[in-house]
């Protein structure tokens, strides 16, 4: 009955979250600002939930642990930390504004702020980050599938990728509200739950030199200081600039209501994710006295040994969940995207269809086709999830920051940094051999200059890059009476 459970439980719960998503179809009503931003009328629990969804995903979950074990509390901590100070600055500097803006898409932003051609070319970086993001999840769902319904990796991978885009295409955020509402209550009580488990049975002894109070985790290089505080930056700025993240502002019922809805998320991030880095540190010692050397994820180990059937079966659909629950906003938000700002169709309200929606539905299609390629090809997360949040971080969050509050920002100041942060980035992770210090098989150019010693670096030069060029350029062409073409 037992080894029934787990698999019979995964099942269960995939139906049920696609049962939810197609009834939640029954809201768009024909509408596109219906799919895609809820008829922003996202009360304060929704939207906090589905913020909170958006930033647990499986670098918060699995990958976290998987860091925490081998090098320390803040090498795992750093990234739902990362992305609960993502929600912490947005609620101080963004969430009213955009919320106010009434903006569809983000890139929406650039066009407003910059024109057509910045909101372009801004849309194109957002859709290559987000498939990226895209093929990351879908690669956490593949190995979980294959590990626990013994499915075959790519018949994972599809399994997961049919079931998101099925109920995200039927009912768009409504569908993807719902859903992370249940999505991200279970990750929070599974996070608890397991630590609770293994603190009372087999206590939380944290080896020297790895805990929180562990600060040469932060202080000191040879100890990863350099990958930590990259890792916090790319999360805790790059999200900013999130399709999937301002998607939830823009459908929050009102300014206030987004800004609450983030620092609730903020706070909700860290107490589901810290757990797992706690229980991380113990997670050897645990296995070894158990007799156990853990083939892949050091969770997955526990969960299939030391851990009962009942909490197993909580914690994997809490794992699914969190790579459900950022699938489903990246294939939403990258459809919407190509169809509103790079193919530039605009909601017509004379139109007795809706070609917007028709047009986002089926690029939805195609973006998950390019997930499950990438996956196909790339069957590893932390290099797809970080390099996504990098390339974010590193051309777009400047000139949204200098469209808010930065009064002589121009279009040519935006472009130079889009385009210089982006290159920059992309330059730099094809020259290192490691990222993040996880292997770079994803394209990498062999060479005598930048070694594993330069990880982390990246990170910082490449925004400055974009932010020398933006302020640079913005001074040299601002014009008072300067207006978007």
């Amino acid at each position: 009955m037992a080894g029934l459970l787990l698999p019979g439980g995964i099942i269960a719960f995939l139906v049920v979250t696609l049962g939810i998503g197609i009834y939640a179809s029954q809201q768009i009503k024909g509408d596109s600002v219906n799919f895609l931003v809820a008829g922003r009328g996202l009360t304060l629990p929704l939207a906090a939930a589905t913020l909170m969804a958006q930033s647990v995903d499986s670098n918060a979950t699995l990958g976290n642990t998987d860091l925490a074990s081998e090098f320390g509390f803040w090498a795992g901590a750093c990234l739902p930390l990362g992305l609960a100070l993502c929600l912490f600055l947005t609620a101080l500097f963004f969430a009213k504004p955009m919320n106010r803006m009434g903006l569809v898409t983000l890139p929406d932003f650039y066009r407003v702020k910059y024109g057509r051609t910045t909101e372009w070319v801004a849309a194109v970086l957002m859709v290559v980050s987000f498939s990226l993001l895209l093929a990351g999840n879908l690669v956490a769902g593949g190995y979980l599938f294959q590990t626990f319904l013994g499915t075959s990796y790519p018949l994972g991978v599809l399994l997961l990728a049919t079931v998101v885009l099925i109920y995200t295409a039927s009912g768009g955020l409504f569908a993807v509200a719902y859903t992370d509402a249940i999505q991200v209550s279970i990750a929070l009580v599974g996070s608890l739950c397991l630590l609770g488990f293994i603190g009372l049975n087999f206590g939380l002894e944290i080896p020297a030199g790895t805990g929180p109070m562990a600060l040469e985790q932060l202080t000191r290089a040879d100890a990863g200081a350099l990958v930590n505080w990259a890792t916090l930056l790319a999360l805790g700025l790059g999200d900013i600039v999130a399709i999937d993240f301002m998607a939830r502002i823009f459908a929050a019922e009102s300014p206030d209501t987004a800004q609450k809805a983030c620092l609730i998320g903020s706070l909700g991030t860290v107490i589901i994710g810290v757990p797992f880095s706690v229980i991380a540190l113990s997670a050897p010692k645990i296995l070894a006295q158990a007799g156990i050397i853990p083939e892949g994820p050091i969770l997955y180990a526990m969960l299939q040994t030391v851990v009962p059937s009942s909490l197993s079966l909580l914690v994997i659909v809490a794992i699914l969940s969190a790579s459900l629950s950022t699938a489903d906003g990246a294939i939403l938000g990258t459809s919407s995207v190509i169809a509103h700002n790079i193919l530039g169709i605009r909601q017509d309200s004379q139109n007795s269809i809706d070609q917007l929606l028709t047009l986002t539905r089926a690029r939805a299609v195609l973006i998950t086709m390019m997930g499950v390629l990438l996956a196909f090809k790339i069957p590893q997360t932390g290099v797809l999830l970080l390099l996504a949040f990098d390339l974010g971080l590193a051309g777009l969050l400047v000139p949204l920051v200098g469209g808010l509050f930065y009064p002589k920002s121009t279009q040519a100041g935006a472009l130079a940094c889009i385009v210089s942060g982006a290159l920059t980035r992309l330059v730099l992770f094809a020259l290192m051999p490691v990222t993040f210090g996880i292997d770079n098989t994803l394209f990498y150019i062999p060479n005598h200059w930048l070694t594993a010693d330069f990880d982390g670096i990246p990170t910082f030069i490449s925004p400055l890059v974009g932010l020398i060029l933006f302020v640079v350029i913005s001074r040299l062409t601002y014009q008072p009476a300067d207006k978007p073409e």
